[in-house]
């Protein structure tokens, strides 16, 4: 596991440090960041959790479809469900791995709130999947904050010294 130049998160003192500070994931707060209280632990969690949530959420697929055949709405109803399901399914899957990614435009989002919302299921394998490898949106949360802390130290150490030492041919 690699070194990162800031220090913890939070202080254990209470003192808030300068600078950016990381920004909290779901189910992992800071955590994300070192790597640190109980994060392998939150990342085996939600890995499970979301596995989990994504069979018992098959089952009630399959029990609605069970509930489709057994009302004899004929097969072209049943086909036309089922394929509805797995195309959302796959675009909600698509659409929350790019989210990890980069952040999505919240009107783009908003507008896909129905499909999400069918497609549930490929949401839930997604974060499944990620939280196999990091927990899911670390990278992007890592990289933001990595150039929010670059920003910050060349800003200080622009206004960093005393300005009465510089020569004389530096003063305005």
């Amino acid at each position: 596991m690699p070194e990162h130049p800031a220090g913890p998160a939070e202080p254990a003192d209470g003192t808030v440090p300068a600078g950016p500070r990381p920004e909290p994931l779901r189910f992992f707060g800071t955590t994300w960041l070192h790597h640190d209280r109980g994060y392998a632990a939150r990342r085996v969690a939600a890995s499970v959790g979301s596995l989990a949530l994504t069979a018992g959420s098959c089952l009630v697929l399959r029990l609605a479809h069970e509930g489709l055949r057994i009302a004899d709405t004929g097969t072209f109803v049943t086909l036309l469900t089922a394929l509805v399901f797995a195309v959302c399914t796959a675009l909600a899957f698509s659409h929350t791995w790019g989210a990890f990614g980069r952040r999505p435009d919240p009107e783009r989002r908003s507008a896909l709130r129905g499909l999400l919302a069918i497609g549930f299921v490929g949401s839930l394998l997604a974060y499944f999947v990620r939280s196999l490898v990091e927990a899911p949106g670390e990278k992007l949360h890592r990289e933001e904050y990595e150039a929010a802390l670059a920003r910050h130290e060349k800003r200080a150490s622009r206004r960093s010294g005393n300005p009465v030492k510089r020569s004389p041919g530096r003063r305005g």
